[in-house]
């Protein structure tokens, strides 16, 4: 397997410490196929617990899936950009991610969280890939993958690892039941962030015994429009941010890239 510099290269993006659950087997996918894989971090993770401690989680469970140490980058400590608090530094996280992506030409594939109202970093961190300068005319190249989302729902309720239909076709791989179970076990593998999996767990629990597949959509800029889903987002439903807010801050990015509005 090819390591070196000069070879493809994946890049991860997530808002959180173990949001990687969400794409456990198309990193190991990568890897296999012999592409280097980067995961890349783009908040503190401050919210819910210590972030070092988070750090120390998510880079124990990457190595466990193949990833360099040196490829795990916890770019929102670095730059200071406060979970929960990603849609006032969107400027600054599309400057350092742009940078990063012209300095790789080498990449190849790009996946980030989906645009589906679950959690506000991680729409936003999916407005901020699609306008990058440097991903302009390579959104071919990008795939989001599905956290939770709670369309149709009321109060507290959100479904797990469930694309969005009005995201586009679903691209499905089939996961064997040894890579199942071990990826469960890895879902065990955050004890800091205990209280989010006792809700989080069973659902993934339940896809992974009677779905299994890992489940990619393309992207498509045109959808930053409007919001993901028709009623209340769950961020919403949850008090962490509103849609008129979010909506503001990739105006904002948008204006300051010198792109128009989708």
């Amino acid at each position: 397997m090819r390591t070196d510099s000069g070879s493809p290269l994946a890049l991860f993006l997530f808002p959180h410490q173990d949001d990687e659950f969400g794409v456990f087997y198309q990193i190991e996918q990568e890897r296999r196929a012999g592409r280097r894989v980067f995961c890349i971090f783009v908040t503190d993770g401050s919210t819910t617990a210590d972030p070092l401690r988070r750090n120390a989680e998510s880079h124990a469970v990457l190595q466990r899936l193949g990833v360099a140490p040196d490829a795990i980058l916890f770019v929102g400590q670095e730059l200071g950009i406060a979970d929960g608090l990603l849609h006032t530094r969107v400027e600054d996280l599309a400057e350092w991610l742009n940078a990063f992506i012209a300095s790789h030409p080498e990449i190849v594939s790009c996946y980030v969280p989906a645009w589906e109202g679950g959690h506000p970093d991680h729409d936003l961190l999916h407005a901020i890939t699609l306008h990058v300068p440097a991903m302009r005319g390579r959104l071919d190249i990008i795939r989001q993958f599905s956290l939770y989302q709670g369309e149709g729902y009321r109060g507290p309720m959100f479904r797990v690892l469930s694309p969005l239909p009005g995201n586009g076709p679903v691209e499905r791989q089939a996961v064997g039941w040894v890579d199942r179970l071990r990826y469960l076990r890895l879902c065990l593998a955050y004890p800091s962030q205990w209280r989010s999996w006792v809700g989080l767990f069973p659902f993934v629990c339940l896809h992974y015994l009677f779905d299994g597949a890992q489940q990619l959509q393309r992207v498509d800029g045109q959808r930053l429009a409007a919001q993901p889903h028709a009623g209340p987002l769950y961020y919403e439903r949850r008090a962490f941010l509103d849609w008129s807010t979010l909506r503001a801050a990739i105006d904002r990015l948008q204006a300051a890239l010198g792109t128009n509005r989708d």
